[in-house]
């Protein structure tokens, strides 16, 4: 009887190279990186190589170029849309101590001829107030193709899509993090991507030392990015506290940092209820935090196309004052 020895998957190099040991394991190069993430999105992986990929990387931390390489990989299978946006809008972490006021912020930037891109990963999270959920009280059209995204965009400015109607895979993997126990790369590579390839690319990262390396993918991509590390891990300004801007330009790095807005602290609510925003939005109620919030991560909006950071106040101001509260 001859024994044969199996094939070895071609997928199997790349967990190698992340998990051969401490002396033998680096980091993937960016075309490794290309063409592993492609396998992945094309389905020619098994789901034990997915997991142990996933939390090889969890575990040695994603690297710029990594980041870079799997967006290079995503982008190719988007393909371009012909779609002009000016704002891309990751919104992947959900709410927990404050309720989504960046979500009055896009709304307001909109009606004033902001034309931005929305997109999320559900609810994978428990405990946490997500964008999805906040939709039709607010008035924002939830797309379910590039299509659809085009004419409301023409329409409203402001378009959510989920990342399961333009990138399943993508969303399978986040989905895991209730399996794994852990978040995966997926979550930050989400924030990057730009699918529709707008002038500003905005990025929140919680965690710290994270945001010099999505600032640095952004940078290697070619990418005008402004990263943050936004309250609970969503594109939203904290008016407590001081606020760092990693940008990217035309291939440069800069920094800047916002003052905070107050003096104290303020109160967290006991309990987010989605109304009180609408509330706000309409002027039937008022928030001190949520208001300053709003117009800081309008702001940050308004930088990121451009404008000085007095200009971007200034204006910020103005258009919260000048809302359409009818709608």
């Amino acid at each position: 009887m001859s024994l044969t020895t199996p094939e070895e998957h071609p997928f199997a190099v790349f967990v190698r190279i992340l998990g051969k040991g401490k002396r033998g394991a680096r980091g993937l190069t960016r075309e490794e990186a290309r063409e592993a993430m492609g396998m992945l999105l094309d389905g020619r992986v098994e789901d034990a190589q997915l997991g142990a990929f996933l939390m090889l990387l969890r575990h040695k931390e994603e690297s710029a170029e990594e980041l870079a390489g799997f967006t290079d990989a995503v982008r190719a299978r988007i393909g371009e849309q012909g779609i002009t946006v000016d704002l891309d809008w990751p919104s992947y972490a959900g709410k927990k101590r404050h309720l989504p006021w960046y979500l009055l912020a896009a709304k307001c930037l909109a009606g004033n001829g902001v034309r931005i891109l929305m997109h999320g990963g559900g609810a994978h999270t428990a405990g946490r107030l997500y964008s999805e959920q906040l939709l039709d009280l607010l008035g924002i059209a939830r797309c379910e193709s590039w299509g659809e995204v085009g004419a409301v965009l023409e329409r409203d400015r402001l378009a959510f899509i989920p990342l399961g109607t333009w990138m399943p895979v993508l969303q399978r993997m986040i989905d895991l993090r209730n399996v794994l126990g852990l978040r995966s790369p997926i979550h930050s590579l989400a924030r990057i991507l730009n699918p529709l390839n707008a002038r500003c690319g905005l990025q929140s990262i919680f965690h710290p030392g994270y945001q010099d390396t999505h600032r640095e993918a952004s940078r290697l991509l070619g990418d005008h990015a402004i990263v943050i590390k936004g309250e609970g891990g969503e594109i939203e300004i904290n008016p407590d506290n001081i606020s760092h801007l990693y940008g990217t330009t035309a291939g440069d790095a800069w920094d800047e940092e916002w003052s905070a807005l107050s003096t104290q602290r303020h109160v967290k609510p006991a309990e987010l209820e989605p109304q009180h925003l609408l509330d706000v939005w309409r002027g039937t109620a008022a928030d001190a935090y949520g208001e300053l919030a709003v117009t800081a991560t309008m702001a940050l909006g308004l930088r990121g196309l451009g404008y000085s950071r007095d200009e971007a106040f200034e204006l910020a101001s103005r258009y919260w004052a000048q809302r359409n509260l009818s709608n």
